[in-house]
C-alpha cells in the first residue's frame, strides 16, 4: 500500500509550514529504490502538495466553527476509541469523532452509544487517512456547537505520519503491551507528535515495559512534546488528559 499512496516518502508536518519534501540519505538502511526514480518522486510530491491544500481548507471548516481539531494516531489495539469512549466523562468539553478504519463500523457505533457524534471513514485499502476523506467527512459531522473534533486515524504507526489531514494537534498513542521500543522503530509519528500518551498503564505490574525508557525515547526525537500516562481505569490520570485537551484548544 505504501508504494501506492506515498506515504513511506517522510516529509515535514504542517507545524513546519515547509513544503520541501525529505529524502532518505543514511544508505542501505533506508533505501528505496522507488523514490530514487524522477517520475515516481514527482506523482507523490504532487499527490503530497495536494493533500496539504486541502488539509488547510479543513482547517478553515475548524477555524469558522470555533472547533480543535486533534489526530490520534498509533497501532492497532493501543486504545484510541476506548479513551475517546470515556474521556466525556471527566470533560465538559463537546467533541465529535471522524472514525478510519478499512472495513466496517465497529469503532463509530461504540461512540455513537456513548450519546457522542461519530461518522465512519472506511479506507478499503488505504493504510491512513487523507485531507480529503476528512474533508469529506466533515459534511456528515454538525461542528457548530463542538469544542473539538477527533479524528481517529487507522491504526498504523507508519502512514499516518505523512499525512496532514487537516487537525491542528498530533497525539501518538503507544501502549503498555505493544513493548517500549515502538519510539525508537517508529520515530517518525513521534517526532511529530504534539503530545504522546502511554495508554493501558494498569497493565504495567504485568509487563516488562519501562516508562523511563519511553519517555527518553521520546524526549530524543523530540523533546519538547509532552509524555502523560493514562488508564481508562484511572480517573486521575483521564482528568489530566481531559486537562490537556482543555488547555490546547485554539484561542483558550
Amino acid at each position: 500500500m505504501c508504494k501506492d499512496c506515498g506515504c513511506s516518502l517522510t516529509r515535514p508536518t504542517h507545524n513546519e509550514h515547509s513544503h520541501d519534501h525529505e529524502h532518505h540519505t543514511h544508505g542501505d538502511l533506508h533505501s528505496n529504490p522507488q523514490l530514487n526514480d524522477k517520475k515516481t518522486l514527482a506523482v507523490i510530491h504532487k499527490i503530497l502538495d495536494k493533500n496539504d491544500i486541502e488539509a488547510a481548507h479543513n482547517r478553515e471548516h475548524f477555524a469558522a466553527n470555533g472547533v480543535t481539531a486533534f489526530n490520534l494516531m498509533s497501532s492497532p489495539g493501543s486504545g484510541k476509541t476506548s479513551l475517546l469512549e470515556n474521556l466525556h466523562e471527566y470533560t465538559e468539553l463537546k467533541y465529535a469523532v471522524i472514525e478510519g478504519d478499512l472495513e466496517t463500523s465497529r469503532d463509530a457505533d461504540r461512540i455513537k452509544a456513548k450519546g457522542i457524534d461519530a461518522y465512519q471513514i472506511q479506507t478499503g485499502s488505504a493504510c491512513h487517512l487523507d485531507a480529503f476523506m476528512v474533508h469529506g467527512a466533515l459534511h456528515h459531522v454538525e461542528l457548530k456547537d463542538l469544542d473539538i473534533c477527533f479524528v481517529e486515524n487507522v491504526g498504523n504507526l507508519v502512514c499516518p505520519a505523512s499525512y496532514d489531514v487537516g487537525a491542528h494537534l498530533n497525539v501518538v498513542m503507544v501502549s503498555v503491551p505493544e513493548g517500549d521500543d515502538k519510539v525508537e522503530k517508529y520515530p517518525v509519528m513521534f517526532r511529530r507528535a504534539d503530545l504522546v500518551l502511554i495508554t493501558k498503564c494498569d497493565l504495567l505490574p504485568h509487563f516488562d515495559f519501562s516508562v523511563a525508557e519511553i519517555r527518553a525515547q521520546v524526549n530524543k526525537l523530540n523533546p519538547n512534546v509532552e509524555v502523560l500516562e493514562v488508564s481508562i481505569k484511572d480517573g486521575e490520570s483521564m482528568a489530566q488528559l481531559a486537562h490537556w485537551f482543555n488547555t490546547h484548544l485554539k484561542g483558550a
